[in-house]
């Protein structure tokens, strides 16, 4: 008898279960998996409150195979995307499956199916559930764990995704770097450095911790306005980043941070973020009823950094005040004993930070895809 699969939308406790849980029976053999934090991604797919949703809607799917949860995905209608961009564009993410491609396919065609009920013509992913969250599909560099908030894929997805119709659309990368190379190793951009401190009224900073919450409100303000012109990009919302300064204010530590400041106003804002994932994995992805202290507790464990934005204000993005916020950072970075760094995620069409990245020394470690799809009718 053929195997039976049934694609259903998640609507029962058990559903929601095994659509968490199914993580942990695809990666039980995989070495580099890291779990997530388990509540954080309940509410990112809408089973927990999140902002996000606010202005969103989704639908999570289940696949099952003679009754066994074997695959899952999000479709997701990202309402300020579409006023923004002025399109009818779905997305998907949280996408997991054995290797089957029946599986895949199915999957792929309940989400589409929904977004077009929705009214739309085309859909990109994965996002989860935003370019401000987890983004793409680890196509490279499948030999090491991922850093804190990047995804982490089998090589097959990519085949599966491909085979559905999907085609790239932007490229992302991961580099990485010995922090001791950064950002001096190239001479060119310490006289950038020296330039601009030497033209300017600039001062570098990190974050007050006495003023912990205004500093973090602060350095997202600095984020949505500085990427206003970047591919795919949507501003968080005001919830959004109430929500986001709540998360940040207990993993940031404030050395590893950097305020740029012009004439005492903030122009850019650096942010070094441990990368906690060796301790998540150590806690299963749980948070409670201990798993939180190992996480507050053991930052001083920790020896890798994500520097995952060094954001300038649009007027400012040509005079290297990206390279200023580092280089404040890397004595901090070395204080605190941090020996590797990487930066993650870059736009394979941002050719500035690239080629800054490369002149540095950084190597490129990891390559994330995001595809595209036209929804036909």
């Amino acid at each position: 008898m053929a195997d039976t699969l049934s694609i259903t939308p998640v609507s029962s406790r058990k559903d929601r279960r095994d659509f968490m849980d199914l993580l942990w029976q695809l990666y039980r053999n995989d070495p580099n998996w890291v779990p997530p934090l388990r509540g954080n991604q309940e509410e990112l797919v809408g089973f927990k409150k999140h902002p996000f949703h606010d202005d969103a809607d989704v639908c999570c799917f289940v696949a099952r195979k003679e009754g066994k949860i074997c695959g899952r995905i999000v479709a997701i209608v990202n309402h300020a995307h579409n006023r923004r961009y002025e399109e009818k564009r779905g997305f998907f993410g949280f996408f997991e499956s054995i290797d089957d491609q029946t599986v895949a396919t199915g999957l792929f065609k309940a989400a589409e199916d929904w977004l077009r009920g929705k009214g739309m013509t085309d859909i990109r992913g994965p996002v989860n559930p935003s370019l401000n969250y987890e983004v793409g599909l680890l196509i490279e560099g499948f030999d090491s764990p991922p850093t804190f908030m990047m995804t982490y894929n089998p090589p097959y997805y990519e085949r599966l995704i491909d085979a559905c119709g999907y085609a790239k659309i932007e490229d992302l990368y991961a580099f990485d770097a010995d922090v001791s190379m950064l950002p001096t190793l190239d001479p060119k951009l310490q006289f950038v450095v020296e330039e601009v401190k030497r033209r300017f009224r600039v001062n570098v900073r990190p974050m007050n911790p006495k003023k912990f919450s205004d500093e973090v409100n602060l350095f997202l303000d600095v984020y949505n306005k500085s990427l206003v012109g970047t591919w795919g990009f949507v501003p968080l919302s005001p919830g959004e980043v109430k929500h986001m300064s709540a998360s940040l204010k207990h993993l940031l530590v404030p050395e590893l941070t950097t305020i740029v400041e012009v004439d005492g106003k903030p122009v850019g804002a650096g942010l070094g973020l441990l990368d906690f994932n060796p301790l998540i994995k150590q806690i299963n992805g749980r948070l409670f009823p201990f798993g939180f202290l190992k996480l507050l507790f053991g930052k001083k464990s920790l020896k890798r950094i994500r520097l995952m934005s060094t954001n300038v204000l649009p007027e400012w993005q040509k005079w290297g005040l990206g390279l200023v916020a580092l280089e404040r950072m890397q004595p901090a970075a070395l204080a605190f004993g941090i020996t590797h760094g990487e930066f993650s995620w870059v736009l394979e069409s941002n050719h500035l930070s690239r080629k800054t990245l490369e002149r540095g020394g950084a190597r490129r470690a990891k390559t994330y895809r995001i595809y595209d799809k036209k929804l036909t009718n």
